[in-house]
């Protein structure tokens, strides 16, 4: 790409709960800096996961990086398989750490070094390889939906499992991605399984279900514009809010914060953007409000025993016998991705 063109800066914020804590927007959240990109401190001498300062999302995780110096931005969220719980394995630790190494990655990239860009699949691969030759991970698994945009608004997903994004733009859904699962509520995965574990499930002929890799994951290529968001979250989200309920969300904010302009005939993007998408002190960024909201609505309607989410929608459906009702209260991770042309935005202070 021409740098001297004009390019998109990517403006991003975490929300995050675990299952059985209470909501606590303020202090579970994060808000990325696209003008700072030092490597992450993750890594102790030994090139070894410090393990320190985790979010505390139970047993989801997410990461945001800089790749590199290529003004390209990676991103994305994974959700731990509870599963592994039953075999004494802490499956936050899989989670936490396949991010960790998946921003190590994005951070250390150097341009020129490869004969191509960095891509999802890649770096989820580069993750998973590390986690699976990290001796102090015994086992685990999680989904996982990683993404990384570039500054001309080539945006490449990577979608294993049942996390997954939707890609929002002036008022209206441009793409939703599918979920993988082997049955119901079987997400694919990436698994890390002991060696003695592998034998017995081969005996009994159950390896297959837990033996995806980032080869399996589908992909997805989307162009970014001025004034685009991207919601990225796992099933604690989805399972709860469907995309028309995350576009409500997202495009109220977004008018309400003069962001996008509703003039009956269209929605616009504002030149205000870029004002509200920017760290300042004394005032939370959009992007953060948004994910905080999406965050807050999905708990609300995993704890609602009378709202019917997705999830139970997908129960009667497999189980029609079953009378599930209500919402499913899990762990909750959202990344939100605003596009932000600096050059269509004011600069002028609210």
């Amino acid at each position: 790409m021409d740098r001297s063109e004009p390019s998109l800066t990517y403006r991003i914020s975490a929300s995050y709960s675990a299952k059985n804590a209470q909501l606590d927007l303020n202090r579970n959240n994060f808000n990325h800096d696209e003008n700072i990109n030092t490597k992450p401190t993750l890594e102790d001498a030994n090139g070894r996961l410090t393990k320190q300062n985790r979010p505390r999302s139970g047993q989801d995780s997410f990461f945001v990086s800089e790749v590199g110096s290529t003004g390209s931005t990676a991103f994305g969220v994974v959700d731990g398989v509870g599963g592994w719980v039953t075999s004494g394995v802490d499956p936050a630790d899989f989670a936490h750490s396949l991010c960790d190494y998946m921003a190590i990655s994005a951070t250390g990239y150097v341009e020129g070094q490869s004969k191509k860009s960095i891509r999802p699949r890649d770096l989820m691969q580069s993750g998973y390889d590390k986690v699976m030759n990290d001796n102090t991970i015994n086992a685990g698994g999680s989904t996982a939906c990683i993404g990384v945009a570039h500054p001309n608004g080539a945006l490449e997903v990577a979608n294993l499992g049942d996390s997954g994004f939707v890609h929002i733009g002036r008022g209206k859904i441009s793409f939703t991605s599918d979920a993988q699962t082997h049955a119901f509520n079987t997400p694919f995965q990436l698994s890390k399984i002991p060696r003695r574990m592998r034998a017995q499930m081969a005996m009994f002929g159950t390896e297959s279900a837990f033996a995806d890799n980032p080869k399996d994951s589908k992909v997805t290529m989307h162009d970014l514009s001025h004034g685009d968001i991207l919601v990225l979250a796992t099933d604690g989200v989805w399972d709860n809010l469907s995309p028309q309920d995350t576009l409500e969300i997202v495009s109220r904010y977004m008018i309400d914060n003069g962001a996008w302009t509703d003039s009956g005939a269209g929605i616009t993007v504002s030149k205000k953007l870029g004002v509200a998408t920017e760290q300042a002190s004394g005032r939370q960024t959009l992007q953060s409000l948004i994910a905080r909201a999406v965050t807050k609505e999905a708990k609300r309607a995993g704890l609602n025993a009378r709202r019917d989410g997705p999830f139970a929608r997908e129960v009667r459906r497999y189980y029609p016998a079953e009378k599930w009702h209500g919402g499913k209260p899990d762990d909750i991770c959202v990344v939100v991705v605003i596009a932000v042309n600096p050059l269509e935005s004011s600069t002028a202070k609210l």
